[in-house]
């Protein structure tokens, strides 16, 4: 008889974004007319860059020719686009990253589920609370996290770092001591960023006890340069603390940094002198990539080159200028209107804080039924982001100020 793995069943209800799509999918199905306007999920609205474009078009006339024709990718990507990313990402900050140290796939999110696999499930994991789900959900599926107790909706054997207004949704230094710590910053849900004076810290600390820090980067785009000239700046990568290639992994994406979330591109940071255990962590991640990942394709590598020439880079810039206006028009929008929201300034992500203490599902219903606004609840991301909700910069500039209007009444 086959047997399912029963890890499966600990996870509480569908994943938070299925079950967004799904009231959303009832509601529209009960009331065609309304406008809704979505700034829940954070898929992007702007088309491609038009050096993307003229790059895919590139790559698919050399994929019908036969010089040109390329069948599978290498294991960790292309070498154009590797070292292209080990220049302009890392070496350009000071980051002494090579181009095989990077592993080419598609997507973040993807890595963020799949690294755990090269850990042993006797690892215990700390993550922020409120947090993006997948860490946890992950780590759920492979038993590493046991029970989940619905009374404190937090399962046994996860560590959380509670996020509150008090520590701008920076999570303190745990004092129970992890083995494997999650860390997104910018970070997602709240959109609060870390000084690069904290974020050592949190390498200091991973080196002493031998843990390793899995650091999701997805956001870096969007932080503000203008603090780099500052004592304490804000980091666009991990490795520019020091000692960090010893304790730490760094996930990319290409998704929000340049639109890609059609397309799927992303990549992992694994320096080759990173241990634990006494095992080196390069040789692990490099035979799960090669065993069960078949490589990015050839046209999607080819346009991810594009980004980093001179007149990608540019165009870019400015896609993501769009995105921050849009996040600057929600955050300064809600906080004339009355409300209490934070993140917004290096971030896509906009935390707001639900009024009159209502409950995020129930403030959810409220902007979808009432105003056709479609947000994400904080509660969704564990239980310290109760009573926040999270809304995207990533629509429309004519939906934006649409929404901001409705939710200010």
């Amino acid at each position: 008889m086959a047997r399912i793995n029963r890890n499966y069943l600990k996870l509480p209800g569908s994943y938070l974004f299925s079950t967004i799509a799904r009231k959303v999918r009832e509601y529209g199905e009960a009331h065609p007319d309304a406008d809704i306007i979505r700034l829940g999920i954070g898929d992007v609205t702007q088309p491609l860059a038009p050096a993307v474009i003229k790059a895919l078009h590139a790559a698919v006339d050399e994929m019908g020719t036969a010089e040109g024709f390329r069948g599978y990718a290498p294991d960790l990507g292309y070498e154009f686009l590797r070292s292209v990313i080990a220049e302009k990402d890392f070496k350009a900050r000071g980051c002494d990253i090579s181009a095989d140290e990077i592993f080419v796939s598609d997507g973040a999110k993807s890595d963020c589920g799949n690294i755990q696999e090269i850990f042993g499930t006797n690892n215990r994991i700390a993550v922020c609370d409120p947090v993006y789900p997948v860490y946890v959900d992950s780590n759920v599926m492979a038993g590493r996290t046991g029970e989940y107790d619905s009374n404190t909706e937090r399962f046994a054997d996860v560590i959380y770092m509670p996020c509150l207004e008090e520590n701008g949704f920076v999570p303190e230094l745990p004092k129970e001591l992890p083995d494997l710590i999650y860390l997104c910053f910018p970070n997602n849900p709240t959109g609060a960023v870390i000084t690069k004076s904290r974020l050592q810290e949190w390498v200091d600390y991973a080196r002493k006890n031998d843990a390793v820090i899995l650091y999701d980067a997805a956001y870096e785009a969007f932080i503000d340069d203008a603090s780099a000239g500052s004592e304490d700046p804000v980091p666009h990568s991990i490795y520019e603390c020091e000692g960090a290639k010893d304790c730490a992994i760094e996930f990319r994406s290409f998704s929000k940094t340049a639109g890609f979330t059609g397309l799927r591109l992303g990549y992992t940071v694994v320096p080759k002198e990173l241990m634990t255990g006494g095992e080196k962590l390069w040789p692990l991640w490099a035979r799960r990539h090669g065993t069960k990942f078949n490589g990015a394709p050839y046209i999607v590598q080819r346009a991810g080159e594009a980004v980093y020439g001179e007149e990608g880079r540019a165009q870019i810039r400015e896609q993501i200028a769009y995105y921050k206006e849009n996040a600057r028009i929600i955050l300064e929008g809600l906080k004339k209107a009355g409300y209490e929201v934070s993140g917004g300034i290096h971030a896509p992500y906009i935390w707001l804080k639900t009024p009159d203490e209502m409950t995020s599902w129930d403030f959810f219903d409220l902007l979808l039924d009432r105003y056709n606004i479609v947000g994400t609840p904080g509660s969704g991301f564990g239980p310290h982001g109760e009573h926040y909700f999270r809304l995207t910069a990533f629509g429309s500039r004519g939906n934006t100020i649409r929404a901001v209007e409705r939710i200010s009444k």
